[in-house]
């Protein structure tokens, strides 16, 4: 890692960070076809980055499958006896994913995908009788094996394979753009519903023939001028109906049912009654049951369905589940256990399963805490909310110090990247750190633009509209001086991608109102983020923040870059980078560091040769989080 600018770190810092750092929770993977048991994903204590495990049983010991220097948290069973697992990986953080082959008893790895192109998962082809299970999977080129180093155009390869012979993989269709994902394969085998992802927004769901490739949109339907999200999100066991959740009827996602002889109007509404979105879900109709997730208000809730009505099912009487947002809903395919990640504000992601026929619950994994780490003690958040500038109401959520912190107490305010991303409630990780040992309030905003506040709110901050939620950022200030336990004259700004963007607006528009600003792999120019941004992702990205190549937007940009207004910036600054990042690049960062660099201003500068769009390594993210605490000390903490 590249340190600039930082002054030196004790290990009196650095040890009781990492006492946060080593709190750990479990991710549910999948559960295997046949038997009780399933793939989990978790950081070991002590261990670099997390990894797949075999989990054979509640509370069972973690037994380890894969052991890279790199992430791996996604795989999936080979669907018929789980005679073997493929799971993707990426390399430093550069997010070109292969898919490998791992074979559970002897742990041996086999690369099913060639090398130069980004690869993700689709989903499972059942063999006949006899038959291999197939692969269907997805495969975007990527600018280091383009001429030049871009692209003008991309398309998105859908392929068929049988992992265990990987020479015969074949091409199933070219799909124009690379948006193409939420695969799911049709009961007979024959069809997989595609989504075509536009922006936040705008998708399409399209139906692809496996055998001839030929493809035909479903969703808008022909003749629709209608511009809504439309997501494939499973089949009807009987193959003639689609589920889908899509914003077409309301201003949220709904879950839908489309009825695939008849025309798209006559979608039934499933969800209409819950008015927030539907965040996740795992569809089981054998069972005769639809697990849901809404996204109510920043906290996910289980909700069930009846697969046959659509007709909401309460919960069984005897359901205790712990308390924290629901989410990774995973159903087992002959047993109907449903499996689900439970992540509140006192403890990380724990796995927990529900019979949904008597309510039963089972824990699965429990989180691992250091001695004399009691997070019993953390505060409940709360969820705030503040007019801006227009009128409009924005929300955030609030994390207070303990009592003991006396006082008016300095704020971080952490905006979320997306930035069609959101705040949620849960568990905050190191940033617990802030509230309980230092005594520093965090603020996360959901500021316009955010999702999970209806399609019209998530538009606000397009185009031109972009410096709109820069000035939400400013009115949360304005409350800030309202509240009891407050410092609005003591705040710093952080985030991480779109949030990186808005800690660097704000060090621009804000500067005499902050004490200083944080920004990881942040944007600091429209128009070189978008001229160099991996080219599968440029498109998708237009729509949001508009087109460069348009003389009137480009001047736009420019005018409202952090990196052209660098003269305003009068107040401290971090910045934080990966320099395999695919998405914003790391000259984002460099450039505006530089900049600050050659007129003497206050720039820590940290930039990571193994890192991506983020810091995923814990030595690494220990170090960064180290260095933001000396920061905040140096800039709020009196």
């Amino acid at each position: 890692m590249r340190v600039e600018g930082v002054p030196a770190l004790s290990q009196a810092v650095l040890d009781p960070i990492q006492r946060y750092s080593q709190v750990v929770g479990h991710g549910i993977v999948d559960w295997h076809p046949q038997r009780r048991e399933m793939l989990v994903s978790h950081r070991l204590p002590g261990s670099s980055t997390t990894q797949i495990f075999r989990l054979r049983s509640p509370l069972g010991a973690l037994e380890p499958l894969t052991d890279s220097p790199d992430p791996v948290s996604a795989a999936r069973w080979e669907p018929g006896q789980g005679r073997y697992i493929v799971f993707g990986r990426g390399t430093g953080g550069d997010e070109v994913f292969q898919i490998f082959r791992l074979d559970p008893d002897t742990r041996a790895t086999v690369q099913i995908t060639p090398s130069g192109q980004r690869h993700a998962f689709g989903a499972w082809v059942a063999g006949a009788a006899g038959q291999p299970a197939r692969m269907l999977y997805t495969s975007v080129p990527i600018d280091r094996t383009a001429q030049g180093g871009t692209r003008a155009s991309i398309s998105t390869t859908l392929s068929l394979v049988d992992p265990l012979n990987p020479a015969n993989a074949r091409t199933v269709a070219e799909l124009p753009g690379g948006g193409w994902g939420n695969v799911e394969v049709s009961p007979d085998g024959r069809q997989a519903a595609v989504t075509n992802y536009v922006s936040a927004t705008r998708s399409e769901v399209w139906l692809v023939d496996l055998a001839s490739g030929e493809r035909r949109q479903v969703l808008p339907a022909a003749g629709e001028t209608l511009v809504a999200s439309h997501f494939a999100a499973g089949w009807a066991p009987d193959g003639q109906a689609l589920y889908v959740v899509s914003d077409r009827a309301s201003e949220f996602r709904e879950l839908m049912r489309l009825n695939l002889a008849a025309p798209a109007t006559s979608l039934q509404r499933l969800t209409s009654h819950i008015p927030w979105d539907v965040a996740d879900g795992d569809l089981a109709p054998r069972s005769g049951l639809l697990a849901l997730a809404a996204n109510v208000d920043g906290r996910d809730e289980l909700r069930l369905l009846d697969a046959a009505t659509g007709a909401e099912r309460a919960l069984p009487p005897a359901t205790r589940l712990p308390v924290g947002s629901v989410g990774s809903l995973r159903t087992h395919a002959v047993t109907g256990e449903l499996a689900m990640v439970v992540s509140g504000a006192k403890a990380p992601a724990q796995i927990v399963t529900l019979e949904p026929g008597t309510g039963a619950v089972a824990i699965w994994t429990q989180p691992v805490t250091p001695a004399g780490l009691d997070l019993g003690n953390l505060p409940d958040p709360e969820v705030v909310r503040w007019k801006s500038f227009d009128g409009r109401t924005i929300s955030g959520i609030l994390y207070l110090p303990p009592a003991r912190f006396t006082g008016k107490r300095p704020v971080y305010m952490s905006v979320h990247g997306g930035p069609e991303g959101q705040s949620k409630l849960g568990w905050k990780g190191r940033l617990n750190y802030l509230t309980q040992e230092m005594g520093i309030a965090v603020l996360e905003p959901n500021v316009r633009g955010s999702a999970g506040y209806g399609k019209t709110f998530l538009n606000l901050d397009n185009g031109r509209l972009r410096e709109d939620s820069v000035k939400d950022m400013g009115t949360a200030i304005d409350w800030m001086a309202t509240h009891p336990r407050l410092d609005a004259e003591r705040v710093v700004v952080g985030g991480g991608s779109y949030g990186g963007y808005m800690a660097l607006a704000a060090s621009v528009r804000l500067a005499d109102r902050i004490a200083g600003a944080a920004s990881t792999v942040g944007i600091s120019n429209f128009v070189t983020f978008l001229e160099r941004t991996e080219s599968y992702r440029r498109d998708l990205r237009r729509v949001e923040y508009g087109d460069e190549r348009d003389p009137a937007m480009r001047a736009f940009m420019e005018s409202i870059a952090p990196l052209n207004l660098s003269d305003r910036i009068s107040k401290p600054l971090l910045v934080a980078q990966g320099k395999n990042d695919p998405r914003v690049p790391w000259t984002e960062s460099e450039q505006i560091v530089r900049k600050l660099q050659a007129r003497n201003s206050p720039v820590w500068y940290l930039l990571a040769d193994n890192e991506g769009h983020g810091f995923v390594r814990r030595e690494n993210a220990d170090f960064y989080f180290a260095t933001l605490v000396k920061f905040l000390e140096q800039t709020v903490v009196r």
